[in-house]
């Protein structure tokens, strides 16, 4: 296959994707930002007067914490959703005919989930500005951790749709897996603030790296050292990727 060929394949599986979510704007984008923004409003107005985080005020703390949230949690969505979408409704063979390779498959899928994340986490941070003025001590490790982040959600839910075989299953790996990683990461406290063992087992939640590492970009402060946070994130994305595209190669419960 010509580069042409296989660009042209990425190119039409992921604009499929994008407008596949794009279409239903109002529900996959607008809804989340409206979730993030009732969080927001009600944590900050409950807590501001009372909790500061590393000297920060805790509407300021929260903020990019429930961006990065939407960010992770939109983007295995996106993915994951649509593959058990269409191996239900038997539509995945027009997918899975055309001769691209596994590499571009993969690419479209978590490039088009990243994308709705990114679109999600943009808007929830543009709709609070007008509760706090927000701001950025580093904005490469801003984009670096939203970009990693979202991919690796992207690649997992890919993992979920490919394994599940009804919704119901799709909501348990939601349900049991991805909202406790999430809301048990940082994104509404700091971890220092958790006694000894539960802070401890934070440490084991690759998402509280994702979120601790967003935050500084903002504050220029953590709780564990940027770094260490990006090779967490960044090991964990190719670890994931690693078995994605293993999945893909095998075919296993896509091609039988």
């Amino acid at each position: 296959m010509s580069i042409n060929e296989l660009l042209i394949g990425f190119w039409t599986l992921f604009y499929k994707e994008v407008l596949r979510f794009w279409k239903v704007a109002f529900q996959t984008v607008a809804a989340p930002v409206l979730t993030a923004m009732l969080y927001l409003m009600i944590f900050g107005h409950v807590l501001e007067d009372h909790v500061r985080v590393h000297g920060i005020g805790y509407t300021s703390f929260l903020i990019p914490g429930l961006v990065m949230m939407q960010v992770l949690q939109n983007a295995f969505a996106n993915s994951s959703s649509s593959l058990i979408q269409a191996k239900i409704t038997g539509s995945i063979v027009f997918v899975l005919l055309p001769p691209i390779p596994y590499g571009a498959f993969f690419a479209a899928y978590v490039l088009a989930a990243l994308l709705r994340g990114l679109m999600v986490g943009v808007g929830v941070l543009l709709a609070t500005v007008v509760f706090v003025d927000l701001q950025v001590a580093a904005p490469l490790w801003i984009f670096t951790f939203a970009f990693l982040s979202g991919a690796l959600f992207g690649a997992l839910g890919m993992v979920a749709g490919i394994w599940v075989e009804k919704f119901d299953q799709l909501a348990a790996f939601q349900n049991f897996l991805i909202m406790p990683l999430t809301m048990l990461s940082g994104v509404f406290y700091s971890i220092h603030s958790l006694p000894p063992f539960w802070r401890g087992l934070s440490h084991y939640n690759p998402v509280f790296y994702m979120i601790d590492g967003f935050r500084y970009g903002f504050f220029g402060v953590s709780d564990v050292a940027p770094e260490l946070s990006l090779a967490v994130v960044a090991g964990c994305l190719l670890a994931v990727a690693a078995i994605t595209l293993g999945l893909l190669r095998q075919g296993w419960k896509l091609r039988n």
